[in-house]
């Protein structure tokens, strides 16, 4: 039986090269997005590079609790057991905290906090039965302040808390948990910034490191990986 990864957001960006690199690995996919036209295309994209390949999508908002639940349940209809959950909905919207504009704190804790609270509580059972392996994309705003990172900075420091605390609550049942910190990365988000490309890191190069981490034996876990733009942050 293939085993089964779950990304969500991962129609773009980090999610995306997830996606591309486990697929080529052989594992079937699940996930969604907000937009039905980026679902389509991964999964055409998907299916024309491997078909053997299973890709179930659907739209879903996850900021929204009852969206959550509702992903969730599609994922527990789809695989029983789930080898991979990655954590990967997020938002950024910059902003100090005594600036930053009403409900932008809301957004931001439940896009990037709620969703992986909801998300893992409600899939825990599947990932228990494999044994699997939960990351949840933190970053180094999990760790590092910086003006006008507000209600972002905010959200992923509690994130990275979440994710020190089910690291713990998940030893007895041979479930690994890790934490994922990438600085600057190039996706569309950057797209017309005036600093060059190759000041970035790739999301294949996240990517690769989140494999690495899964890829180790079930008697070792990389508990954090921080990964930073070779010239230092952005």
């Amino acid at each position: 039986m293939k085993s089964s990864i779950v990304v969500t957001g991962g129609t773009k960006g980090i999610g995306r090269a997830i996606i591309n690199l486990f697929a080529d690995k052989g594992f079937d996919i699940i996930t969604c997005s907000r937009s039905e036209a980026d679902l389509e295309v991964l999964a055409a994209e998907i299916n024309a590079k491997y078909p053997k390949i299973a890709i179930n999508s659907m739209v879903a908002d996850l900021s929204k609790k009852e969206e959550a639940f509702i992903f969730s349940d599609f994922v527990k209809s789809t695989v029983r057991e789930l080898k991979v959950l990655v954590n990967n909905s997020g938002a950024f919207v910059p902003g100090a905290i005594t600036e930053e504009k009403d409900g932008d704190f809301e957004n931001m804790i439940n896009t990037n906090l709620s969703s992986a609270y909801h998300i893992t509580r409600n899939l825990i059972s599947s990932v228990k039965m494999a044994k699997g392996h939960i990351f949840n994309m933190c970053s180094t705003a999990s760790i590092m302040p910086y003006v006008n990172g507000g209600s972002y900075c905010i959200s992923k420091y509690a994130l990275l808390g979440m994710t020190k605390v089910l690291r713990e609550e998940m030893k007895p049942f041979d479930v690994r948990v890790t934490a994922i910190m990438p600085g600057a990365t190039y996706t569309t988000s950057w797209e017309g910034s005036d600093l060059p490309e190759d000041r970035f890191m790739k999301a294949d190069d996240v990517a690769h490191a989140i494999w690495g981490a899964y890829a180790m034996s079930p008697r070792s876990v990389v508990e954090e990986i921080l990964i930073r733009p070779q010239l230092g942050d952005i």
